[in-house]
């Protein structure tokens, strides 16, 4: 009798279980807290204090970074007409015609841009993207692409440019 070994199904091709979904990252959950505060605002007109305390209230807000939270909302509030005009230039109706969500994923990208030279341009648009794809209309992410794209040239053009020489050059 010739032994032949038992083969498990699956076994050459196994099954690899499926990714697990990477945790969210402190900054993110800010952005999207600081997302839903811009929202509320445009929505309810509620005073900034009102926001912040309403969302500290919500489950997760404990794993945001709280710091940069409070410095987006506040900041994208008190620069709100400079940010608006920087990006109407930036888009093919006025900016009050946007949806809510688009005007305050937008207006949080533009203000990181301006405001913050040590985050990569190309981690904010990514951020914002994601923010838009997982709250915004169907294909409002890549509106706030090419928004926050012609954006991030005029502000930081050096970074831009370096990086799309580094792009020509690979």
């Amino acid at each position: 009798m010739s032994k032949t070994p038992i083969s498990t199904p699956g076994a050459e091709n196994p099954v690899k279980p499926a990714p697990k979904p990477t945790a969210k990252s402190p900054r993110r959950r800010a952005r999207e807290f600081a997302l839903q505060g811009l929202y509320q605002w445009q929505i309810s007109g509620n005073d900034e204090a009102s926001i912040e305390a309403h969302l500290a209230d919500i489950a997760g807000f404990d794993k945001a970074d709280r710091q940069f939270f409070v410095a987006l909302l506040r900041g994208v509030l008190v620069q709100y007409a400079a940010l608006q005009e920087q990006l109407q230039a930036h888009l093919d109706r006025p900016f009050k015609e946007l949806s809510p969500v688009e005007a305050s994923v937008l207006l949080a990208g533009a203000y990181e841009l301006a405001n913050y030279p040590q985050t990569p341009y190309r981690v904010i648009i990514n951020e914002a993207i994601e923010l838009a794809k997982s709250f915004g209309g169907t294909d409002g992410h890549k509106y706030v692409n090419g928004v926050l794209d012609k954006l991030a040239a005029k502000l930081r053009p050096v970074e831009v440019e370096a990086k799309r020489a580094a792009r020509v050059r690979s």
